[in-house]
């Protein structure tokens, strides 16, 4: 399947549209391949009890992931503006399915803890390598839409991570979640070399080093990305202090969920996803910063009904609804943004852009956790407010230097 003529410039708009059935493969494989990141988080219990490690020390796997999460946006999601990016899908699949057959076959904490940090480099590196691939496939007045349905997929995986691992790992063990991933990824390997459109090798051929120190000189001297990156930062920080916090008022009395139920909450998020696709559109038409305000002004309302999660489960649906739609809405806007301010280094940006997000995301999680224990849930909703306020006042006070570089470019 062609996706425009394979030896046009990389930074050539392409003439034709993308098909529905590339999109659908782009966001089915972004969803399978972020999903592989998060299958831990539900399976430490019996990942503690079956290699012997202490309850207080069995974080430490999903350490290992986001360890290797962080150096894959650094180190390889780069490498698809250097190396033609289907045959660079192609080895990363491969190797996945591997890593995940040796974490099924893992005997000791040690090999455990490699191969997921191996898992976090590699499922990173594929997931916003497909992101960057599909921005790179799509001509330009579609980008933000097809950007949009690969980030759909994503945010899909990655609720839907959770579920699957839990209900596998109840039938089957623990073990049986990784074996059944592997064969996916090994599927997927072929639907992928068979599906995905060809693109020209980017023209540019720089070392290996200079393509990473690129990719800070893009941050030092692109505005959009600059400000975008921010606005990441704070969005994922108000995601993470609700999500981190949320577990601990239901577990306990009036309500005393168990984890399975409160994890079903997190299903309520797929209608962000489809809102994604529908930011992508407005993107392209050229309405971000209409989006970017509606959206910041959900992320901002949504705390009012989540902080009635006390005395009602309905306003906690409702806010969970409206955090996700504003959420994913700025994630998927901001994407489209930075894609096209660089045409010919798409890997390259959602590479610095993500590690915006580990950086929102870990200081998130840091703070709620903190601010719980002093305050409880009203503290946790008055900080995760505060944080949303401070992104409608930096988009607001951005505002005007943005459309000035934009226009610019």
């Amino acid at each position: 399947m062609q996706a425009g003529n394979t030896t046009a410039p990389a930074n050539m708009a392409l003439p034709s549209t993308m098909t529905r059935g590339a999109m659908l493969l782009f966001a089915c494989a972004s969803g399978l391949s972020v999903a592989n990141v998060y299958y831990a988080q539900p399976l430490l219990d019996a990942l503690a009890a079956d290699f012997s490690i202490p309850q207080a020390a069995i974080g430490g796997v999903v350490t290992a992931t986001q360890v290797g999460c962080a150096l894959a946006l650094v180190l390889l999601v780069p490498l698809g503006d250097l190396l033609e990016r289907r045959w660079l899908m192609l080895v990363q699949v491969l190797l996945l399915t591997t890593v995940l057959v040796c974490v099924g076959l893992a005997r000791s904490p040690a090999m455990l803890l490699a191969s997921m940090f191996l898992v976090g480099a590699l499922g990173t590196a594929m997931t916003q390598g497909l992101i960057a691939y599909a921005a790179s496939a799509a001509s330009e007045n579609e980008r933000g839409r097809v950007v949009g349905a690969a980030q759909g997929g994503v945010f899909l995986g990655l609720l839907l991570a959770r579920v699957m691992a839990g209900g596998i790992s109840d039938i089957a063990g623990w073990r049986t979640v990784y074996f059944c991933s592997a064969v996916t990824m090994l599927m997927l390997a072929t639907l992928l070399w068979s599906g995905l459109p060809r693109l020209a090798r980017p023209p540019h051929r720089m070392s290996y080093l200079r393509l990473i120190g690129s990719m800070f000189l893009l941050l030092r001297q692109d505005r959009v990305l600059q400000v975008r990156g921010v606005l990441a930062l704070l969005m994922f920080a108000a995601f993470n202090i609700f999500w981190s916090a949320m577990v601990l008022p239901l577990s306990v009395p009036p309500y005393s969920f168990s984890h399975t139920a409160i994890g079903a909450f997190g299903l309520v998020g797929a209608v962000g996803a489809l809102a994604a696709a529908r930011a992508g559109r407005w993107a392209d038409q050229g309405f971000e910063q209409p989006t970017t305000f509606a959206a910041l002004a959900l992320l901002l309302v949504a705390w009012i009904p989540l902080s009635l999660l006390g005395t009602s489960l309905w306003a906690l649906v409702i806010g969970i609804v409206l955090l996700d739609l504003g959420g994913q809405a700025i994630h998927v806007t901001n994407q489209s943004m930075i894609f096209r301010s660089h045409p010919d280094g798409h890997s390259r940006v959602v590479g610095v852009y993500m590690l915006f997000y580990a950086a929102g995301s870990g200081l998130g999680a840091l703070a709620t956790t903190a601010v719980y224990a002093a305050t409880g849930w009203p503290g946790v909703c008055f900080l995760g407010a505060g944080v949303s306020l401070l992104a409608l006042a930096f988009w607001a006070a951005t505002l005007r230097h943005i459309t000035v570089a934009t226009s610019v470019k």
